[in-house]
């Protein structure tokens, strides 16, 4: 009878104990991929919390001036409220004697957030004086219009005019083909002050 209990609890411990060092070996085995997968991720320099927050993007200190000097005038107010974005030039240098140019660069918003860089050229030729420096911004009224301008291939017809800001005075632009384009003027003078043939790049961040 004894002989008959030690053999049963011998047969017992060969069937279970092998499945329990399996079992061991098995969680010991994952944890060993786990802490490698982790080094690897380390070590590629990985970080998901880091990486969250790089992706925050502040527009540059010239920009916000810039766009708060805009944000005062009170009739821009309904520009900035319905917009789908916008594009500010902080400074845009123009200067000529009969061929003109002008180059300026800025950084385009939509919805509020900074979403990009961008670069302003022009070219033109006519009757055309003196020097001038201005900030500029460009609202867009919709989606397809602020996606027209990202695509980097943007461009004003020969025709396009903006309304000058001026101290103590409201300004307002009508939205031609999605777009309103007003300037402030920072001083200087230009007897030609169209924005036609202005050319924009676009870099996103």
């Amino acid at each position: 009878m004894y002989l008959r209990v030690i053999r049963k609890s011998f047969l017992i411990t060969l069937l279970i104990f092998p499945q329990y060092l399996a079992s061991v070996k098995s969680s010991h085995f994952n944890q060993s991929q786990f802490n490698k997968f982790s080094d690897q991720l380390l070590i590629s320099g990985w970080k998901p919390s880091l990486d969250k927050n790089s992706k925050v993007k502040k527009a540059s200190d010239k920009t916000i001036k810039a766009l708060n000097k805009f944000k005062k005038k009170s009739s821009l107010k309904p520009y900035f409220k319905k917009a789908q974005g916008y594009a500010v030039f902080p400074n845009v240098g123009k200067g000529g004697i009969g061929i003109g140019g002008a180059r300026g660069k800025g950084e385009v918003f939509e919805k509020g957030n900074v979403i990009g860089s961008t670069t302003l050229t022009q070219l033109s030729i006519g009757f055309q004086l003196g020097g001038q420096a201005f900030s500029q911004i460009i609202f867009f009224k919709d989606k397809k219009s602020l996606e027209r301008f990202t695509q980097g291939n943007f461009e004003f017809g020969a025709s396009a005019s903006a309304a000058l800001i001026s101290e103590g005075a409201n300004a307002s632009a009508d939205y031609s083909d999605g777009v309103a384009v007003l300037t402030f003027s920072k001083g200087g003078l230009m007897y030609e002050a169209s924005i036609g043939g202005q050319k924009f790049s676009y870099e996103e961040y």
